[in-house]
């Protein structure tokens, strides 16, 4: 299933559409067009972890884990500064969360400044997602992956043109999600793999 379609299963559609005064299908539509690149975002950041994907489940933790999916849940006002705090661990730069709504406005047809606004609701309601669920895809991680692995590998596979496998949750398989071009360069990388996620 893919990360859009569990968000709504959550709510967490319905939670953005409220607070920003959108409807559900654009709440949605911006969804799609922005997840590929937070969930690249937390790859990078995997493959940044001296522990690998371990080290990602801690800074899940130090980001808030789970209430950070509450959060944009509760039926209070979001406080988006913890999401921009996700924002700018996943991207390292103000510049990249501005190119990724960008480009995620060319393709979806909604106003950068919208986009600019949902991008850390949603990068809460993912790292809280991923956070709270550490173990429901661990049959499909790789032995040194555990379940955080295999979720964020079986997400980024399912949004793939190949279908996800369980190797997708192997180390060489997400770099290679990720890394398109090899030069190291996470804006390049990250707007790369959202051209090629988002159909």
């Amino acid at each position: 299933m893919q990360m859009t379609d569990l968000l709504a299963q959550m709510g967490g559609i319905t939670s953005i559409a409220r607070e920003l005064g959108v409807s559900e299908s654009q709440a949605a539509t911006g969804a799609e067009a922005l997840i590929p690149a937070i969930l690249g975002g937390f790859k990078k950041q995997a493959q940044a972890q001296p522990a690998g994907l371990a080290g990602l489940g801690g800074l899940l933790g130090q980001l808030g884990g789970g209430s950070l999916l509450d959060n944009v849940l509760s039926p209070e006002t979001t406080d988006v500064s913890r999401g921009n705090d996700v924002l700018g661990q996943i991207f390292a730069s103000k510049d990249v969360s501005r190119t990724v709504a960008q480009n995620a406005a060319s393709r979806s047809g909604l106003s950068p400044s919208l986009l600019q606004k949902m991008l850390p609701m949603l990068a809460m309601l993912v790292a809280g997602y991923m956070a709270k669920q550490p173990g429901e895809a661990a049959p499909q991680a790789a032995p040194t992956g555990g379940g955080l692995g295999g979720l964020l590998g079986g997400l980024l596979g399912s949004r793939a043109a190949a279908p996800a496998s369980p190797n997708a949750a192997a180390p060489g398989g997400l770099a290679s999600m990720l890394d398109l071009n090899g030069d190291g360069n996470p804006l390049d990388d990250i707007l790369q793999m959202a051209g090629k996620l988002i159909r």
